[in-house]
């Protein structure tokens, strides 16, 4: 029986391996999706969408409007007729029509400082839609790199799995020689249960990271995904030679959330602008054209519609309106006053981001060097625990070394693969991250697959 359930267990997971068939993924492919699919990504394209049509509509605002107006109905009781410019009592029937038209001649300026404001919305939100662009490839980044670190980590552990197995077996078949203790070879059948027991954790840790990528990018968590190493030279020197201030210099350029800062502040100057020319006297013309048909019940010299309606009941109105500003209740007052304010606030925020830059640089510059550094540290380390681990194999299989001295080295040169592993792709995400301090972060600074 327990032969019959071993035997199901491994058919089910075989048939689950084959219909799990991995969907490989590589780094460019994960940014894409990522930049097409990213749920606040859309928002703001959206919110964009809606900033350049509001500019558009606070610039045709400053041109002329028109209208055109028509009714019909019918009096019942006195009324003017003016087919025969006399008071009537009875039913009549009419048609009105016009066609109107103004234009803003002055107003303090007030509606170009509200298209100058609109036009700074919509350029800070093109900057917000940039930024956001490149916290989607940085968060993609981060989480991909870290789902590709546990996928190496798997295979190191699993590799370790059958290099502690063919331990085992060596060891084994050496105690039934009578070569070596019996306590060697239990100590090596725990040596594989913990390293079965390390991948299996490693194997949940890859999931977890996995889906969350999945939920990153909007695609089904469910199917089991193969990440590709990016082709990444981390041997070059790129960075190296350049100084903060420089680094600095190219962020207080480039870094889009800073320009975003910067015309949001004169977005609001702008609107501190147009509340403030409110309280200018009001300057507009204006034209109308309006005509009328009446129809008298009972009245035998109706004239006809042509008649009415197109020459005699003609009125053309036109001239200019001033309003000046006396006193509303200290209603405009109080929206300067508040206005006022938002402008100082947005002058703040715009000091708050820049130091926010030069904090985001200083440490992607110390972040970088420190990772470099210990990835060089990572890569000869591995080289010298790989070598101490070859030799002191041999000399196990000599019969000069014991076992505990074995595993000691081998853990030290599992230990050394997860560094380096660790170290290379940490160097990956900090030089994005350094691209993402400088404000220059783009898809193209992401490395093709293998």
């Amino acid at each position: 029986m327990k032969n019959i359930t071993l035997f199901s267990v491994i058919v089910l997971s075989t048939f689950s391996a084959v219909a799990q068939t991995p969907v490989k993924l590589t780094f460019r492919e994960a940014i894409e999706i990522g930049l097409k699919r990213n749920i606040l990504l859309q928002q703001q394209r959206n919110q964009l969408s809606f900033t350049e049509m509001s500019k558009n509509s606070n610039l045709l605002q400053m041109t002329p409007s028109a209208s055109i107006n028509g009714s019909a109905g019918r009096f019942d009781g006195n009324s003017f007729n003016q087919q025969i410019g006399e008071v009537v009592n009875g039913k009549t029937d009419y048609i009105n029509g016009n066609i109107s038209a103004s234009i803003p001649l002055f107003n303090g300026f007030s509606q170009v400082n509200s298209f100058r404001q609109s036009k700074s919305v919509n350029d800070a939100q093109y900057q917000f839609v940039i930024r956001t662009e490149q916290d989607v490839i940085r968060n993609v980044a981060s989480q991909y790199l870290t789902a590709l670190l546990d996928q190496q980590l798997l295979k190191i552990d699993v590799e370790n799995i059958s290099t502690q197995k063919a331990q085992y077996n060596q060891i084994k078949e050496q105690v039934e020689l009578g070569s070596r203790a019996e306590a060697d070879m239990v100590n090596q059948e725990f040596q594989v249960k913990n390293a079965e027991l390390l991948a299996v954790r490693s194997s949940n840790r890859l999931k977890n990271d996995l889906a969350i990528l999945a939920q990153t990018l909007v695609i089904d968590p469910s199917l089991t995904y193969e990440l590709e190493d990016p082709n990444w030279d981390l041997a070059g020197a790129e960075f190296e030679g350049v100084n903060l201030e420089d680094w600095n210099k190219l962020a207080l350029q480039n870094r889009s959330d800073l320009k975003q800062a910067d015309l949001n502040a004169k977005a609001s100057q702008f609107g501190f602008y147009s509340a403030r020319g409110r309280y200018l006297p009001n300057l507009s013309a204006f034209a109308s054209l309006s005509s009328r048909y009446n129809f008298i019940f009972d009245f035998p010299d109706n004239r006809s519609f042509e008649d009415q309606f197109r020459k005699d009941n003609r009125q053309v109105n036109y001239g200019v309106q001033l309003t000046i500003p006396l006193f509303n209740g200290l209603i405009q007052r109080t929206q300067t006053a508040q206005a006022r304010v938002t402008y100082d606030n947005a002058k703040l925020s715009y000091l708050r981001t820049e130091i926010q830059v030069k904090t985001d640089v200083l440490l992607a510059f110390q972040n970088y060097k420190d990772a470099k550094t210990s990835y060089q540290a990572s890569d000869a380390q591995l080289r010298a625990a790989e070598l101490s681990y070859r030799m002191e194999k041999e000399r196990f299989e000599l019969g000069i070394s014991n076992v505990i001295q074995l595993t000691t080295t081998n853990q030290a040169y599992v230990r050394a693969l997860s560094d380096y592993a660790n170290a290379r792709y940490t160097v990956m995400f900090q030089r994005l991250l350094v691209n993402y301090a400088l404000g220059t972060l783009k898809i193209d600074d992401i490395p093709q697959g293998q």
